[in-house]
């Protein structure tokens, strides 16, 4: 626990045959950081540490109450409500209601599952995590693979113990606050998994997929109309980025969707690891947006409540018509 052995920069080790242009992120922790405009993301920091201590489901119970506590914000909440009203007409008000209470205490328990990530042994993490599809999976050994993520409230867990199963890695975007991007990445890299700045921009990713690194790519949010197409997501014409069709194309790379499940109580995660998609890219930029689209949303269906609804999914739409946020 004592900061002076857990803050050193460590330098990631890269495969033999990485190429010299290829730079991932280290984990470091800056001299910045103990500024003492930092010194309250510190006192979370050493209580989050403790809880690792305690049995997953008591905190799990831990974060439940964080997450009704967060529901009280009240921007987030209306950002949520209103995807959920946009995403899912069909359902009542009090249903909605109950599914937005629902993705709020499964959003608490994962920011305490971040602890579990970074500090847990090694044997209780991945005691904790079910894969299914994982036989499937081996099976695309010597292939080029792309894993399909949303962001569901479990992404970085999925993001870090899928590298224990063959060498990957994501593409994150940097968080202000150095100690909170701390805690993020150690449990990211916790089982090997190499991290890149969304600021380094594709060409890198392109390298370590031909390379033969899995790449965990989450494209899943709104970007604007720039590099997008308007296709359909749960109803709703969605600005949907088109770079997994090119990537998958110019990397002659699978596309496997994979999902991951917080598991009630103290039962940890459920990764779940579906086929490649079948005829993927096609050629078509809108036709490989909507497939990818279809493919989320058949995944989230089961479970809509670990989706992130608190980001604005919805903001850019066709016609430059406003904003549903306002």
């Amino acid at each position: 626990m004592s900061p002076s052995r857990s803050t050193k920069t460590k330098t990631r080790t890269k495969p033999e045959s990485q190429d010299r242009a290829l730079s991932f992120l280290t984990l470091q922790l800056p001299k910045s950081s103990y500024a003492p405009r930092w010194w309250p993301s510190w006192l979370w920091l050493f209580f989050l540490r403790l809880t690792v201590l305690l049995p997953l489901a008591w905190s799990r119970a831990l974060g439940a109450g964080l997450g009704l506590l967060m529901m009280s914000n009240r921007k987030r909440r209306r950002i949520a409500r209103i995807n959920l009203e946009m995403c899912f007409p069909k359902l009542s008000l009090r249903e909605r209601e109950h599914l937005l209470r629902r993705h709020f205490i499964v959003s608490g328990q994962s920011y305490f599952d971040l602890a579990y990530l970074a500090w847990a042994s090694e044997r209780r993490i991945l005691g904790k995590t079910h894969i299914r599809g994982l036989e499937q999976y081996h099976d695309l050994r010597g292939r080029n693979i792309i894993l399909l993520v949303p962001h569901c409230v479990g992404v970085n867990f999925s993001g870090s113990v899928m590298a224990h199963q063959r060498a990957q890695f994501s593409m994150i975007k940097l968080q202000r606050d150095p100690v909170v991007n701390w805690l993020l990445n150690r449990g990211r890299m916790r089982f090997g998994c190499f991290l890149l700045s969304r600021t380094q921009g594709l060409r890198p990713v392109i390298r370590a997929l031909k390379q033969g690194l899995v790449f965990m790519y989450s494209p899943d949010e709104d970007f604007g109309e720039r590099q997008s197409v308007f296709v359909p997501f749960f109803g709703v014409p969605t600005a949907t980025l088109t770079t997994l069709g090119r990537l998958a194309h110019m990397t002659n790379a699978l596309v496997v969707p994979c999902f991951t499940r917080l598991l009630p109580g103290g039962w940890g995660y459920e990764v779940t690891l579906k086929p490649p998609l079948e005829d993927f890219p096609n050629g078509d930029r809108v036709h490989d947006a909507a497939r990818m689209n279809e493919a989320l949303e058949e995944g989230l269906r089961s479970m809509p409540e670990q989706y992130l609804w608190t980001f604005k999914l919805f903001k850019t739409r066709p016609g430059n018509a406003p904003s549903p946020y306002g």
